[in-house]
């Protein structure tokens, strides 16, 4: 009993320590993803990525790589793109290069890995995306359809409110589940494995990066989250090269992503992106660890032994750890508690359907986006939390949505 209340005491303090380390760089982080979001709308960013050549490739990884689109969130965006005109080569680097990165995540890279790891992520995230795109269009022989000159859609209202709307309840929605899934893994591995370990019993810094690999290909992790497993790994041991290999391909692929893209843009171009990712992974990790390690210390968990009492965090810490923790218990409380649909208040014109697999906001905004544009729809919304999708319109064709429902990868329910 006294082990296990002392590794509860150990995992609650480095949960809590992380936490607050990472508090004041995901709070900037998350303004400027609203800043992004606001100022610069899929519709302007989408016109870029129609052609079929290196161009059009570099301008989806140049784009990706601000974003803060976690993997479930690019699946969406990355298809309504390539249905909507872009090339698969476009596509597969905004794929790829896309959910490695984020504004926020960089920041937080900065904060617990330190610099060098923070230059070298979107670096990697561009060659990588990159690669993939010029490799998925040499092998694509399908006609591309340019982009329509389509109109942007206008923020309503105030666009400072929108952008923090967007930044502290919308996006923090997105992330906080796997943001805090990741610290609990970090804080979990640190406090059960002791220091050294890997160092002491899994030397090899390129048998380390295979091991990796293979463990972070399947699973899901956001950028953001990535980043605190990552440090504590090598808090533990694991090799500056392993780690980023990690950093790499936790947050680029899973089962889910793999699946979507074989189905929506074939297998030439899910060969593609693994091929990018596993090759880019493993050559960046191999890079890295020749540089001198010295390059790679942890600037908040470089003591010996990690001891977070001699860690000083100060009052900005701990008000941004507190505010941030408020806004997640906010965001869960609306995702989780939603309000009941009411069907005896819609009109003649209006149907609801249930669609399964809608796990972010930017799974909503496709969704909007997407059925807005077709025949005799005046209006969509869609409730996340309810997993529903409320249209408006004249002779609505139920099949005709079920096609396209399924054609962004999500799963058509029917009608409630």
């Amino acid at each position: 009993m006294e082990v296990f209340l002392n590794f509860i005491k150990t995992f609650a303090i480095e949960l809590v320590y992380l936490f607050a380390e990472m508090a004041p760089y995901l709070l900037l982080g998350f303004a400027l993803a609203g800043i992004l979001h606001v100022y610069f709308p899929k519709q302007k960013i989408a016109k870029y990525l129609g052609r079929k050549n290196l161009k059009s490739v570099v301008n989806a990884a140049l784009l990706g790589i601000p974003l803060p689109l976690c993997s479930c969130g690019v699946i969406p965006t990355g298809i309504s793109f390539n249905k909507n005109g872009a090339s698969k080569g476009a596509t597969v680097s905004f794929l790829i290069s896309t959910p490695q990165t984020g504004v926020d995540s960089i920041l937080v890279t900065y904060s617990l890995l330190g610099l060098p790891f923070a230059l070298i992520r979107p670096i990697a995230a561009f060659i990588t995306g990159i690669v993939g795109g010029a490799i998925t269009n040499s092998t694509d022989k399908t006609p591309v359809e340019l982009f329509e000159n389509e109109p942007e859609t206008p923020v309503q209202g105030n666009k400072f409110k929108a952008a923090l709307h967007y930044a502290f309840v919308e996006f923090l929605q997105d992330i906080a589940q796997w943001l805090l899934v990741g610290l609990a893994i970090a804080a979990f591995i640190a406090a059960i494995i002791p220091n050294d370990f890997i160092g002491n019993n899994l030397s090899n810094p390129y048998l380390n990066m295979l091991l990796v690999l293979v463990a972070s290909i399947p699973m899901y992790v956001c950028a953001t989250g990535s980043v605190p497993i990552a440090a504590v790994l090598m808090m533990k041991g694991l090799s500056p090269g392993a780690a980023f290999v990690f950093l790499m391909a936790g947050p680029a692929t899973n089962a889910a992503t793999m699946t979507v893209i074989k189905q929506a843009m074939g297998t030439k171009a899910l060969y593609s992106y693994l091929a990018s990712i596993i090759g880019g992974a493993l050559l960046m990790g191999a890079v890295v660890e020749q540089f001198p390690v010295e390059w790679f210390m942890l600037p908040a968990m470089s003591l010996e032994g990690h001891d977070h009492s001699s860690i000083s965090l100060g009052w900005f810490e701990w008000v941004s750890a507190g505010t941030l923790l408020l806004m997640i218990l906010n965001g869960f409380r609306i995702q989780y508690f939603p309000k009941k649909i009411n069907l005896d208040n819609m009109s003649a014109n209006e149907k609801v359907f249930s669609v399964q697999g809608m796990t972010c906001n930017h799974c909503k905004s496709s969704v909007e986006t997407n059925l807005s544009k077709l025949d005799k729809v005046d209006s969509v919304s869609v409730d996340l939390a309810t997993k529903t999708v409320r249209i408006k319109g004249d002779n609505i064709d139920n099949t005709v949505i079920e096609t396209a429902v399924k054609n962004l990868g999500f799963d058509y329910q029917g009608e409630k």
